[in-house]
C-alpha cells in the first residue's frame, strides 16, 4: 500500500481482495477494478465461474459496464494483498476471519464493510485481525452471480475507534490510505472523527427498515409511503436510539426520525439485504441487527418490544425456509 501521501496513491500497485463478494463487496470492488486496481473476488463457485467467463457486470444508476476481476473460492487468495474488503455476512464473521488470518501480510489493511456495530470486535476476538471499521451507504443487489444491480448511493465512511494506538506510527494513517484508494475510483469516502457514532447512525437505518422490508417483501419506498409502516419503523428507530444513548454512544438530535424517513422514501426501488436473503431462503443478519438491539437493550435495561417483534418474525421466516429446504430431498425421493 502506498505510504507517502494521499495524492500519490497508485491504484495499479495496490492489490485488493474482496472477502465475501456479495452485492456490497462486488459493487465497491468492481468500482476499484474499473479504476485500474487489481481486484480479486473470493466467492462461491457459481460467482467465480460467471466473472471468469463474462467479467463482473456493474449495472449502476449512471453506467453499465463489464469489468475484469480475478476470482477464487480459496481464502488463501488474500496472500500478499494490500487491502482486504471484509464483506461477509455477520453470522460468518468468525469463520471467515479465522480462514484468512494465516494468509494475511503483516501490513495488510482489512476493512469491515458490514452491517452492524460489533463486527470489528468479533473479528479481532476470533482471529486477532485488527480490522478498520467502516460505514457503508449503498443500495445494491445481485440478481444473478456476477451481476450487480445498483440503485442508489455508493459512499463510505471510515475511522478509528477512540483510543486505538496499534499501528499509529504508520504514515499516512490507514484511514487516509483507504480514503485515497477509493477516491481514485471516484467512490466518496469520508474520514470520521467519531466512527462509532457514525456506525450507530447507519445501524438505526438497518434496524428500522431491513426487517420490515424482509417480512413484507416491500421496498424502502413502499415502507416510507404507508402510514402504519412509517409509524412502526419510527418506533423501532426510537428504541435503537434509546439503547445507543444508554450505551454512551453519540445519538442524533430532534427530528432525526423524520429526516431518516424522508431519505428512506428516496430509495423507492430498493429492497433490504435481509429481504433479499429471505427471498433466496438464506440465513439473514438479523442477529447482528434487531437481535443485537434486543440483547443490548436487555443488558442496559432499555425496553425494545418493537425490535423484538421484528427479530422474532424474521427468525420464524428463517426457520420456515430452512424446514422447506430440509424437506425437499425427502419429497424428491418419493
Amino acid at each position: 500500500m502506498p505510504t507517502n501521501s494521499e495524492a500519490n496513491v497508485n491504484p495499479a500497485a495496490t492489490r485488493v481482495v474482496v472477502m465475501g463478494a456479495g452485492a456490497v463487496g462486488s459493487y465497491f470492488g468492481g468500482m476499484l477494478a474499473r479504476a485500474g486496481v487489481p481486484v480479486t473476488m473470493i466467492a462461491r463457485g457459481a460467482y467465480v465461474d460467471a466473472v471468469r467467463h463474462n467479467k463482473l457486470f456493474l449495472d449502476t444508476v449512471t453506467f453499465q459496464e463489464r469489468v475484469a476481476v480475478d476470482a477464487s473460492t480459496d481464502q488463501s487468495a488474500v496472500r500478499d494483498t494490500h487491502v482486504v474488503l471484509f464483506c461477509v455476512k455477520g453470522q460468518d464473521n468468525e469463520e471467515a476471519a479465522r480462514a484468512i488470518a494465516p494468509h494475511l501480510a503483516a501490513d495488510a489493511i482489512v476493512v469491515s464493510l458490514q452491517n452492524g456495530v460489533d463486527n470489528v470486535e468479533r473479528i479481532r476476538a476470533a482471529s486477532g485481525i485488527d480490522a478498520l471499521p467502516a460505514v457503508v451507504y449503498v443500495a445494491a443487489a445481485m440478481p444473478e452471480p456476477g451481476h450487480v444491480k445498483h440503485s442508489g448511493r455508493g459512499d463510505l465512511v471510515v475511522g478509528e475507534f477512540a483510543g486505538r494506538s496499534a499501528g499509529a506510527e504508520i504514515q499516512p494513517p490507514r484511514t487516509e490510505q483507504i480514503a485515497a484508494l477509493f477516491a481514485s475510483a471516484n467512490v466518496p469516502c469520508r474520514i470520521s472523527a467519531d466512527i462509532l457514532g457514525d456506525m450507530w447512525l447507519k445501524f438505526f437505518t438497518n434496524c428500522g427498515a431491513n426487517a420490515v422490508s424482509a417480512i413484507a417483501q416491500a421496498t424502502y419506498g413502499e415502507i416510507a409511503q404507508y402510514g402504519a409502516s412509517r409509524d412502526l419503523v419510527g418506533k423501532v428507530v426510537e428504541e435503537c436510539v434509546a439503547v445507543a444513548r444508554a450505551a454512551g454512544v453519540r445519538t442524533p438530535g430532534p427530528g432525526f426520525t423524520e429526516k431518516w424517513l424522508a431519505n428512506l422514501g428516496k430509495l423507492s426501488d430498493a429492497f433490504s439485504s435481509t429481504a433479499q436473503d429471505l427471498a433466496r431462503g438464506k440465513r439473514t443478519e438479523i442477529e447482528s441487527l434487531n437481535g443485537y438491539i434486543v440483547r443490548r437493550g436487555a443488558e442496559l435495561g432499555v425496553p425494545t418490544p418493537n425490535n423484538f417483534a421484528l427479530y422474532a418474525l424474521v427468525k420464524l421466516l428463517e426457520h420456515k425456509a430452512a424446514s422447506k429446504q430440509q424437506a425437499r430431498p425427502a419429497a424428491a425421493a418419493q
